[in-house]
Protein backbone atom coordinates (compact mmCIF):
# COMPACT_ATOMS: atom_id res chain seq x y z
CA UNK A 1 0.00 0.00 0.00
CA UNK A 2 1.43 3.41 -0.94
CA UNK A 3 0.35 7.05 -1.17
CA UNK A 4 -0.34 6.75 -4.90
CA UNK A 5 -2.94 4.05 -4.32
CA UNK A 6 -4.39 5.96 -1.38
CA UNK A 7 -4.70 9.09 -3.53
CA UNK A 8 -6.40 7.13 -6.31
CA UNK A 9 -8.85 5.55 -3.87
CA UNK A 10 -9.57 8.89 -2.22
CA UNK A 11 -10.34 10.59 -5.54
CA UNK A 12 -12.62 7.71 -6.52
CA UNK A 13 -14.52 7.91 -3.24
CA UNK A 14 -15.03 11.69 -3.09
CA UNK A 15 -18.72 11.40 -4.17
CA UNK A 16 -19.29 8.81 -1.43
CA UNK A 17 -17.38 11.00 1.03
CA UNK A 18 -19.72 13.92 0.39
CA UNK A 19 -22.79 11.71 0.67
CA UNK A 20 -21.67 9.72 3.72
CA UNK A 21 -20.50 12.74 5.70
CA UNK A 22 -23.86 14.47 5.38
CA UNK A 23 -25.84 11.25 5.83
CA UNK A 24 -23.69 10.35 8.82
CA UNK A 25 -24.32 13.79 10.28
CA UNK A 26 -28.06 13.25 9.81
CA UNK A 27 -27.77 9.88 11.57
CA UNK A 28 -25.73 11.33 14.42
CA UNK A 29 -28.27 14.11 14.97
CA UNK A 30 -31.09 11.54 14.95
CA UNK A 31 -29.20 9.45 17.51
CA UNK A 32 -28.96 12.38 19.92
CA UNK A 33 -32.57 13.49 19.37
CA UNK A 34 -33.66 9.92 20.18
CA UNK A 35 -31.87 9.96 23.52
CA UNK A 36 -28.76 7.94 22.67
CA UNK A 37 -25.10 8.94 22.91
CA UNK A 38 -21.85 8.90 20.97
CA UNK A 39 -21.13 5.26 21.88
CA UNK A 40 -24.32 4.16 20.12
CA UNK A 41 -23.21 6.06 17.02
CA UNK A 42 -19.68 4.65 17.11
CA UNK A 43 -20.70 1.03 17.70
CA UNK A 44 -23.55 0.95 15.18
CA UNK A 45 -21.51 2.70 12.48
CA UNK A 46 -18.45 0.51 13.07
CA UNK A 47 -20.05 -2.90 13.63
CA UNK A 48 -23.46 -2.67 11.95
CA UNK A 49 -22.45 -0.29 9.13
CA UNK A 50 -25.79 -0.37 7.31
CA UNK A 51 -27.16 3.11 6.73
CA UNK A 52 -30.83 2.36 6.16
CA UNK A 53 -30.85 -0.30 8.89
CA UNK A 54 -29.22 2.08 11.37
CA UNK A 55 -31.92 4.67 10.76
CA UNK A 56 -34.56 1.95 11.10
CA UNK A 57 -32.92 0.56 14.25
CA UNK A 58 -33.52 3.83 16.08
CA UNK A 59 -37.22 3.68 15.21
CA UNK A 60 -37.42 0.04 16.36
CA UNK A 61 -35.74 0.82 19.67
CA UNK A 62 -38.00 3.82 20.29
CA UNK A 63 -41.02 1.56 19.75
CA UNK A 64 -39.56 -1.14 22.05
CA UNK A 65 -39.61 -3.69 19.23
CA UNK A 66 -38.64 -7.26 20.15
CA UNK A 67 -35.22 -8.66 19.28
CA UNK A 68 -36.86 -11.14 16.88
CA UNK A 69 -38.64 -8.32 15.06
CA UNK A 70 -35.40 -6.39 14.72
CA UNK A 71 -33.54 -9.45 13.40
CA UNK A 72 -36.25 -10.23 10.84
CA UNK A 73 -36.38 -6.62 9.62
CA UNK A 74 -32.58 -6.54 9.42
CA UNK A 75 -32.70 -9.60 7.16
CA UNK A 76 -35.28 -8.01 4.88
CA UNK A 77 -33.70 -4.55 4.76
CA UNK A 78 -30.18 -5.85 4.10
CA UNK A 79 -31.10 -8.90 2.02
CA UNK A 80 -29.91 -7.15 -1.15
CA UNK A 81 -26.32 -7.33 0.17
CA UNK A 82 -26.36 -11.11 -0.27
CA UNK A 83 -26.89 -10.63 -3.99
CA UNK A 84 -24.13 -8.01 -4.12
CA UNK A 85 -21.74 -10.52 -2.60
CA UNK A 86 -22.71 -13.25 -5.05
CA UNK A 87 -21.75 -11.07 -8.02
CA UNK A 88 -18.31 -10.34 -6.53
CA UNK A 89 -17.28 -13.82 -5.36
CA UNK A 90 -14.73 -14.21 -8.16
CA UNK A 91 -13.26 -10.71 -7.76
CA UNK A 92 -12.95 -11.12 -3.99
CA UNK A 93 -11.52 -14.66 -4.09
CA UNK A 94 -7.91 -13.40 -3.87
CA UNK A 95 -8.37 -11.29 -0.74
CA UNK A 96 -7.79 -14.23 1.63
CA UNK A 97 -7.84 -12.85 5.20
CA UNK A 98 -9.41 -9.57 4.09
CA UNK A 99 -12.33 -11.27 2.34
CA UNK A 100 -14.67 -11.18 5.39
CA UNK A 101 -14.11 -7.43 5.76
CA UNK A 102 -14.60 -6.82 2.04
CA UNK A 103 -17.95 -8.59 2.18
CA UNK A 104 -18.93 -6.81 5.40
CA UNK A 105 -18.09 -3.37 3.98
CA UNK A 106 -20.12 -3.90 0.80
CA UNK A 107 -22.72 -1.13 1.01
CA UNK A 108 -24.91 0.08 -1.87
CA UNK A 109 -22.52 2.92 -2.66
CA UNK A 110 -19.36 0.83 -2.34
CA UNK A 111 -20.85 -1.89 -4.54
CA UNK A 112 -21.83 0.63 -7.22
CA UNK A 113 -18.35 2.16 -7.16
CA UNK A 114 -16.51 -1.17 -7.29
CA UNK A 115 -18.68 -2.35 -10.19
CA UNK A 116 -17.85 0.84 -12.08
CA UNK A 117 -14.12 -0.02 -11.80
CA UNK A 118 -14.47 -3.44 -13.41
CA UNK A 119 -13.03 -2.38 -16.78
CA UNK A 120 -10.42 0.05 -15.43
CA UNK A 121 -7.20 -1.91 -14.95
CA UNK A 122 -5.35 0.91 -13.16
CA UNK A 123 -8.10 1.10 -10.54
CA UNK A 124 -9.03 -2.56 -10.25
CA UNK A 125 -6.22 -3.89 -8.02
CA UNK A 126 -6.95 -5.54 -4.68
CA UNK A 127 -5.26 -2.64 -2.90
CA UNK A 128 -7.49 -0.05 -4.56
CA UNK A 129 -10.63 -2.09 -3.93
CA UNK A 130 -9.72 -2.50 -0.27
CA UNK A 131 -8.94 1.20 0.16
CA UNK A 132 -12.22 2.17 -1.50
CA UNK A 133 -14.14 -0.06 0.94
CA UNK A 134 -12.13 1.06 3.97
CA UNK A 135 -12.34 4.79 3.20
CA UNK A 136 -16.09 4.61 2.67
CA UNK A 137 -16.42 2.89 6.05
CA UNK A 138 -14.36 5.62 7.73
CA UNK A 139 -16.41 8.37 6.05
CA UNK A 140 -19.59 6.89 7.49
CA UNK A 141 -18.14 6.63 11.01
CA UNK A 142 -16.76 10.18 10.83
CA UNK A 143 -20.07 11.60 9.63
CA UNK A 144 -21.94 9.92 12.47
CA UNK A 145 -19.53 11.24 15.09
CA UNK A 146 -19.72 14.77 13.68
CA UNK A 147 -23.52 14.57 13.69
CA UNK A 148 -23.55 13.38 17.29
CA UNK A 149 -21.35 16.33 18.27
CA UNK A 150 -23.61 18.78 16.43
CA UNK A 151 -26.71 17.22 17.98
CA UNK A 152 -25.26 17.67 21.47
CA UNK A 153 -24.30 21.30 20.86
CA UNK A 154 -27.20 22.65 18.78
CA UNK A 155 -30.96 22.19 19.31
CA UNK A 156 -32.03 20.65 15.97
CA UNK A 157 -35.46 19.34 14.96
CA UNK A 158 -34.77 15.87 13.51
CA UNK A 159 -38.19 15.45 11.86
CA UNK A 160 -37.79 13.93 8.37
CA UNK A 161 -34.01 13.71 8.66
CA UNK A 162 -34.06 9.95 8.02
CA UNK A 163 -35.09 10.65 4.40
CA UNK A 164 -31.45 11.52 3.67
CA UNK A 165 -30.58 7.87 2.95
CA UNK A 166 -33.37 7.58 0.39
CA UNK A 167 -32.16 10.77 -1.30
CA UNK A 168 -28.61 9.43 -1.65
CA UNK A 169 -29.83 6.14 -3.13
CA UNK A 170 -31.94 8.02 -5.72
CA UNK A 171 -28.92 10.16 -6.63
CA UNK A 172 -26.78 7.04 -7.19
CA UNK A 173 -29.43 5.47 -9.43
CA UNK A 174 -29.73 8.65 -11.51
CA UNK A 175 -25.93 8.84 -11.87
CA UNK A 176 -25.73 5.19 -12.96
CA UNK A 177 -28.49 5.82 -15.51
CA UNK A 178 -26.60 8.76 -16.99
CA UNK A 179 -23.19 7.07 -17.13
CA UNK A 180 -24.29 3.69 -18.54
CA UNK A 181 -25.64 3.22 -22.06
CA UNK A 182 -27.38 -0.04 -21.16
CA UNK A 183 -30.56 0.98 -19.35
CA UNK A 184 -32.11 -2.49 -19.27
CA UNK A 185 -31.14 -3.14 -15.59
CA UNK A 186 -32.63 0.23 -14.60
CA UNK A 187 -35.99 -0.40 -16.26
CA UNK A 188 -36.02 -4.01 -15.07
CA UNK A 189 -35.63 -2.92 -11.46
CA UNK A 190 -38.08 -0.04 -11.91
CA UNK A 191 -40.93 -2.05 -13.41
CA UNK A 192 -40.47 -5.11 -11.19
CA UNK A 193 -40.19 -2.89 -8.13
CA UNK A 194 -43.41 -1.02 -8.94
CA UNK A 195 -45.27 -4.23 -9.81
CA UNK A 196 -44.10 -5.94 -6.61
CA UNK A 197 -45.08 -2.89 -4.55
CA UNK A 198 -48.59 -2.90 -6.02
CA UNK A 199 -49.08 -6.66 -5.70
CA UNK A 200 -47.31 -7.39 -2.40
CA UNK A 201 -47.54 -4.06 -0.59
CA UNK A 202 -44.81 -1.85 0.95
CA UNK A 203 -43.97 -4.31 3.74
CA UNK A 204 -43.28 -7.36 1.56
CA UNK A 205 -42.18 -6.23 -1.91
CA UNK A 206 -38.43 -5.64 -1.51
CA UNK A 207 -36.93 -9.15 -1.31
CA UNK A 208 -39.14 -10.73 -4.05
CA UNK A 209 -38.44 -7.76 -6.33
CA UNK A 210 -34.69 -8.11 -5.85
CA UNK A 211 -34.74 -11.89 -6.42
CA UNK A 212 -36.81 -11.60 -9.61
CA UNK A 213 -34.68 -8.74 -10.95
CA UNK A 214 -31.45 -10.65 -10.33
CA UNK A 215 -32.82 -13.79 -12.04
CA UNK A 216 -33.86 -11.79 -15.12
CA UNK A 217 -30.49 -10.02 -15.33
CA UNK A 218 -28.54 -13.28 -14.92
CA UNK A 219 -30.56 -14.94 -17.71
CA UNK A 220 -30.03 -11.91 -19.95
CA UNK A 221 -26.28 -11.79 -19.28
CA UNK A 222 -25.90 -15.49 -20.12
CA UNK A 223 -27.55 -14.88 -23.49
CA UNK A 224 -24.98 -12.20 -24.29
CA UNK A 225 -21.96 -14.27 -23.19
Amino acid sequence: MNLTNLKKAFILTIPVLLGYIFLGIAFGILVVSSGYNVFFTLLSSSILYAGSMQFALIAFLKENASLISILVMTLFINSRHMFYGLTLIERYSKFNKLKPYMMFSLTDETYALICSLKDKEDYNSNTILFLVSFLNHMYWIAGGLIGTLIGNVLPINATGIDFAMTALFVAIVVDQYKTNKDHFPFYTGLFIGIASLIILGPDNFLLPAIILSVIILIIRNKKYE
